[in-house]
């Protein structure tokens, strides 16, 4: 990730519309799925270490956070996050079966179409057998915006392809749904017209917005958190969310999973 984004983050990640509405929707669907109620828990690019944090409190894990930059982790090292890790997430410094959960938010989709297998098997590698895996990336390439340009996103993904890519490396798939679907028309405008139309230049997105904006844009993610935390999958929409538990030859799978094509739609 663009290592300036950091900063951006760790001012507006606490009161933003977008990070709090889709910190809500992840809770959901780790309330209505986790079942075990992990203890050793690894995030696997933990950026401020903001998240990590919220998942220490709200479910009282242990959450071991993993950033390959340092300017993070120095956000997370001044909230009191006691288990940081400087680390990449192709190659995690961890023995296989560590964590009873994984989770890994908006990361993968920073590598090279093609380079994500390595990430995916090092997720699944460090997951205990029956162990949870939580992941979110951005979706459908027609929304990419001059946000995803600043930010160095370099692919996005399709409820196909992403439920693909972990079964493949070994993870029993139990739900994979899109999420900020409301917003949808407003962000396609946005992106693929005004943007364009105003040859708007590569800039960070997740600055801080007027009250009542926040306030407006807010409110469709906490009635999708409370669908999705409800049972119900939207069909498009701006990220996507998996939740699966890996298998119990999952290590076999994901060692052949790099030989695999990445080209599903």
């Amino acid at each position: 990730m663009n290592p300036a984004e950091f900063a951006n983050i760790a001012r507006s990640e606490q009161q933003l519309w977008w990070y709090r509405g889709m910190n809500q929707i992840l809770f959901r669907l780790i309330e209505r799925h986790s079942t075990a109620r992990p203890v050793q828990v690894m995030e696997g690019g933990c950026g401020t270490g903001w998240l990590a944090r919220q998942l220490e409190q709200r479910f009282g894990w242990h959450v071991h956070a993993l950033d390959l930059d340092s300017s993070g982790l120095a956000f997370a090292q001044g909230m009191g996050l006691e288990r940081l890790i400087q680390g990449d997430l192709r190659s995690l410094p961890f023995a296989t079966g560590s964590f009873d959960a994984v989770l890994s938010m908006d990361v993968i989709v920073h590598l090279e179409r093609g380079e994500e297998w390595q990430a995916v098997d090092e997720l699944v590698r460090v997951l205990r057998p029956g162990g949870e895996m939580f992941i979110r990336v951005p979706a459908l390439d027609v929304l990419r915006s001059r946000h995803s340009m600043f930010a160095h996103e370099r692919q996005r993904f399709t409820r196909t392809r992403l439920m693909q890519t972990f079964e493949r490396a070994g993870i029993e798939v139990e739900r994979c749904t899109y999420a900020n679907s409301l917003l949808l028309p407003v962000a396609f405008a946005k992106f693929r017209i005004w943007e364009p139309l105003t040859n708007a230049e590569p800039q960070s997105g997740v600055l801080p917005v007027a009250p009542w904006l926040n306030a407006m844009l807010h409110a469709p993610l906490q009635m999708e958190a409370a669908c999705i935390g409800s049972g119900i999958n939207f069909p498009a929409g701006q990220s996507l969310l998996l939740m699966g538990r890996k298998r119990a030859q999952g290590a076999a799978a994901s060692g052949s999973s790099r030989a695999r094509s990445s080209a599903s739609l």
